[in-house]
């Protein structure tokens, strides 16, 4: 059974409630964590602890429980010569940021005009219910110190 600090191997499909799928495992490699790890959303987790290898579960995340809502406020217009003439700059475009600590964080391209481009800085999955679909492969019980 899972419990924090399992190594797990499962497939995973990540829907919108809308239908569409945002991520899969399915059809290639499964997923490996380690429950408790941080690599994943707790949310998530949470919902896998008790589970056993052979099972699956279907769940939804609500959005205040997932990445919250979108905010508007996350969303900013950026003079479009701060970005390389030559780039293709399209709605749905992805673009890595450094902030001055020097982490990096995604935005996506909402809107392009002439001279600016409009980005959202939100969690690509912010303001969605999510809905996950899961099959537990395998469940490696914790490491214990010897």
């Amino acid at each position: 059974m899972i419990e924090p600090g399992c190594k797990v191997t499962l497939h995973y499909t990540l829907s919108l409630a809308t239908g569409k799928t945002a991520d899969t495992t399915r059809g290639g490699e499964p997923a490996v964590l380690v429950v408790g790890a941080g690599d994943l959303h707790a949310a998530f987790e949470g919902r896998l602890l008790g589970l056993g290898p052979g099972e699956s579960r279907r769940f939804e995340i609500p959005c205040m429980e997932a990445f919250g809502p979108s905010e508007t406020g996350n969303v900013h217009a950026l003079p479009r010569a701060e970005f390389p003439p030559e780039m293709k700059i399209e709605p749905g475009l992805v673009i890595g940021f450094e902030l001055p600590s020097g982490e990096e964080v995604p935005g996506t391209v909402v809107a392009v005009s002439e001279h600016e481009v409009r980005i959202d800085f939100n969690h690509p999955l912010a303001g969605h219910d999510l809905v996950f679909e899961v099959e537990v492969l395998s469940v490696e019980p914790p490491s214990r110190p010897a």
